[in-house]
């Protein structure tokens, strides 16, 4: 197989493996609040918002150790164990206990998450080139968001007409998905390591340094000495990353996904299914309601991906999109959804907005949700990718730092807040993210034009 097409090989089973374990893990994110309410046991005073905000925050605080480990044991061993503890945060629904649910949200967020994004940015990167990055952030993000429809089919089917969560349909549903995330760590162990270039330069060595290590290198120094040296070197690459002008330009955007990645993917599943006026299949909506939104990623991503080498205009088109179909799934969720719908108890609510409640516009705001978090996404993940080529692992870090401490900050206040405040910081955010998006994207354009000036 040619270079190229090996390259796009790993690219595909990286995401088809973030397929199946999201496939669980993030249908998990999705139904986790409604299932907690629905609990018999009465010695569990578990929240899921409160969860996730655990999560996130603990992935922000240790996002920038994250380099050292994927330096030390390399991105495939990092992905697989971080994998595992998805798993077992799954497995813990099966028999929640208080305790469990939240050390499982700090094992998570502490040896997962942080691992496994900023590995996954560091295996996106040196499967690409300048011209190929932006089609396989596509590729890999068309792929990664099948988990969400395929997981949320599932959900559909078996909770369908259920108007409470017993204990069987939970345990049932959480076993298969405990299941379905293991595959999705074995399958990591068919990404191989792509063929090296005519003239490595040092950047590119960095980037595969805990996979070719130099038996002469080996001789003249300790593997122990050799290992922290490189450790420091990629915690101190991360620091330095977060405060470039670069990175603090693009932090705006990329804290609007971590606010924006809360609401789409716990927050509005839990408000359709608080919606009594949905009728008795509202919980079950739940899963119809991820479909439309991983439709929306899968379309956007796949389409991003194909037009990223013919776009003239370069990424700021697509992330005006994004802004636009955001704003208008905004607007339609706040007059057709109770203000009260992200804190209601089980019961639901029975409160109105401000148009009668419809379930195929409640759906197609989930589609919008999904289209529009793709494009900042794709854009995010392609501009990270080639600005900080030669330092991706550290820069994915930094990227996930800012992200999940904003996710870990939404998560905490859905516990309060209601529907129209949570919108309004949507609003404003994304205004801001957008504009200094923008000012990102004129900086890397000049940077391209410059590299391509210094090849004449």
């Amino acid at each position: 197989m040619k270079p190229e097409g090996k390259k796009l090989l790993n690219i595909v089973i990286l995401g088809v493996s973030f397929m199946f374990l999201f496939t669980a893990f993030q249908t998990c994110g999705n139904i986790e609040q409604t299932v907690i309410k629905s609990f018999n046991s009465t010695e569990f005073h578990g929240s899921g918002y409160t969860s996730m905000s655990i999560i996130y925050g603990v992935l922000s605080a240790f996002s920038l150790v994250a380099p050292v480990v994927v330096t030390v044991i390399g991105p495939q061993l990092s992905m697989f164990f971080s994998g595992l503890m998805y798993s077992c945060y799954i497995a813990m629904f099966i028999y929640p206990y208080t305790w469990s649910f939240y050390a499982a949200s700090v094992l998570v967020g502490l040896g997962a998450a942080v691992v496994l994004w900023t590995a996954q940015g560091n295996v996106l990167t040196i499967n690409s080139t300048d011209g190929t990055i932006g089609r396989n952030s596509g590729v890999f993000w068309a792929l990664f968001q099948l988990s969400v429809f395929f997981g949320n089919l599932y959900i559909y089917c078996a909770w369908h007409g259920h108007v409470h969560i017993t204990d069987k349909d939970r345990q049932t549903v959480f076993i298969s998905l405990t299941v379905i995330s293991l595959v999705g760590c074995f399958l990591l162990f068919l990404i191989r390591k792509p063929d090296p270039q005519p003239a490595p330069s040092e950047a590119s060595q960095a980037l595969l340094q805990s996979e070719q290590s130099d038996s002469l290198e080996s001789s003249t120094s300790s593997p122990r000495t050799a290992l922290c040296s490189q450790a420091l070197d990629a915690f101190v690459k991360a620091c330095k990353i977060f405060v470039t002008k670069e990175m603090l330009l693009l932090s705006f955007s990329i804290a609007y996904t971590g606010l924006e990645l809360t609401f789409y993917s716990g927050v509005y599943g839990t408000c359709i299914g608080a919606m009594t006026q949905f009728g008795h299949d509202a919980k079950s909506l739940i899963g119809i309601s991820g479909i439309c939104i991983g439709v929306g990623e899968i379309l956007g991503g796949g389409l991003f991906g194909m037009l990223n080498k013919s776009s003239r205009f370069g990424r700021n088109p697509v992330v005006l999109l994004g802004l636009f179909t955001h704003f208008v799934a905004f607007y339609l969720i706040f007059l057709n959804i109770a203000s009260d719908a992200p804190i209601a108890p089980e019961a639901g609510t029975d409160l109105q907005a401000y148009v009668p409640p419809s379930v195929p516009l409640a759906l197609f705001c989930s589609f919008l949700l999904g289209f529009g978090d793709s494009c900042f996404n794709t854009q995010l993940l392609s501009i990270v990718g080639f600005v900080f080529r030669n330092n991706s692992a550290p820069a994915f870090a930094a990227f996930r730092f800012i992200q999940s401490i904003m996710a870990a900050v939404a998560f905490f206040y859905s516990n309060y807040l209601l529907l129209q405040w949570q919108l309004l910081i949507l609003v404003v955010s994304g205004f801001l993210g957008s504009i200094t998006f923008f000012k990102a994207e004129l900086r890397a354009q000049s940077i391209r034009r410059e590299s391509d000036f210094g090849t004449i």
